[in-house]
């Protein structure tokens, strides 16, 4: 951490918005300065929210990756995906409750848990996020409903997902490709777009002047953050460096090599 940014922390925050893979862990591998960090807002009783793009997990799936891979023992309620973002704002709009989903067996399973019916065909709603099994022919069936007036709805824009492999495609690829034969845009839920951040600050009940946003990636957690007016705290211990942010015009609030570096 810089001089300047050591002589400007004086502000303690209510609640902490805090970004997962790059973050909290990087894929399979644990990131014990971010284990410590979460342990401390623990014992500190500083509410906190996981919020993370992926809509391909349960708010509960999510949890049990964090104890037992990262020794992060949290309930259901510190997490908030994409999925449930989506879900979270179906509802406010009100405007119907089919669904035509594409998407894993996760996602269906919380639209169904939240009330929602998921149809195959005259939806009020295409709900799209990552499938891995997609198929052309339900492809074929999301754009036809959106070219018939569905409110086309994306989870996240995530357009490739880092892998051992390489960068496969991710939920904004199946957005793309929804787009082109549509013609419409969708709305998009997950960050750096507002609608996750929105939902994410309602569930915490604090102002977003007393909450910081904490993640690894400046186009998504940081931009969702300065986007919605919220402080912002970049790691770099994931996916963004200071050599991404160098001209800049959005810059973090803070930036850290680590959250050793972060006294809550």
């Amino acid at each position: 951490m810089s001089s300047d940014q050591e002589e400007n922390i004086i502000k303690k925050y209510k609640g902490y918005l805090i970004d997962l893979d790059g973050t909290v862990y990087k894929g399979a591998e644990r990131i014990p300065t971010a284990e410590i960090f979460v342990k401390e807002l623990q014992d500190k009783n500083i509410p906190f929210l996981f919020v993370t793009n992926n809509a391909t997990k349960t708010a509960t799936e999510v949890k049990e990756n964090l104890l037992h891979n990262f020794q992060i023992d949290v309930t259901e309620d510190h997490i908030y995906t994409s999925a449930m973002a989506a879900l979270d704002h179906l509802k406010e709009l009100n405007i119907g409750k089919k669904v035509l989903v594409v998407g894993e067996a996760s996602l269906k399973q919380e639209v169904q848990s939240a009330g929602f019916e998921m149809v195959d065909k005259d939806p009020d709603f295409v709900l799209q996020a990552l499938d891995r099994g997609v198929t052309y022919q339900q492809l074929e069936a999301a754009c036809l409903a959106i070219q018939k007036g569905a409110t086309f709805v994306a989870t996240n824009p995530d357009t490739n997902l880092p892998t051992e492999k390489g960068f496969i495609p991710g939920a904004g690829a199946l957005t793309a490709f929804l787009k082109a034969c549509t013609q419409k845009e969708p709305l998009i839920i997950g960050k750096p777009y507002p609608t996750i951040m929105a939902g994410a600050i309602k569930r915490m009940q604090l102002d977003k002047e007393d909450v910081i946003m904490v993640g690894d990636n400046y186009n998504t957690d940081i931009l969702a953050g300065v986007h919605y007016g919220v402080d912002t705290l970049m790691v770099l211990t994931g996916f963004s460096q200071l050599v991404d942010i160098e001209g800049k015009d959005e810059q973090p609030t803070y930036i850290l090599n680590d959250l050793s570096e972060w006294e809550v």
